[in-house]
């Protein structure tokens, strides 16, 4: 049962939340730093939605556990280099499927508008990372 009446904001983890530039090390294994901004951008959202993270992680307790471990390690050191004094809580869900989100980021994904993409537009299609 959902927690909240706020709309579903998903983000996916991996090349959204974090950086990836390391690539896949395993579902428990998370190297890299947030992508910049990653926090603010939570802290101006968070009011209006109800945050969920989801990755191909999510499927395993332990992938998930490593997300929210991730998350807690990086939103303190973001709050200590910032020196922020900010009512900010960070309220995440890790939920093991996908959620019926309002809307969602992925760096891995294409708008559908109705028509179909060509197979020359998904074959060259690169992430906003690899461009």
């Amino acid at each position: 049962m959902r927690s909240s009446s706020k709309p579903i904001l998903c983000l996916d983890f991996d090349g959204v939340c974090h950086s990836y530039t390391s690539g896949w090390q395993g579902e428990g294994i998370i190297p890299d730093s947030p992508v910049e901004g990653l926090f603010e951008f939570l802290a101006e959202v968070t009011p209006v939605f109800e945050i969920h993270i989801f990755s191909t992680r999510s499927r395993t307790e332990s992938g998930r556990r490593a997300m929210e471990d991730w998350f807690s390690r990086h939103y303190q050191e973001w709050l200590r280099e910032k020196e922020k004094n900010t009512e900010f809580t960070l309220e995440l869900h890790f939920p093991e499927s996908k959620p019926p989100a309002f809307i969602s980021l992925d760096d891995r994904a294409l708008t559908f508008t109705g028509e179909w993409p060509g197979l020359e537009k998904l074959t060259l299609f690169k992430p906003w990372n690899k461009k």
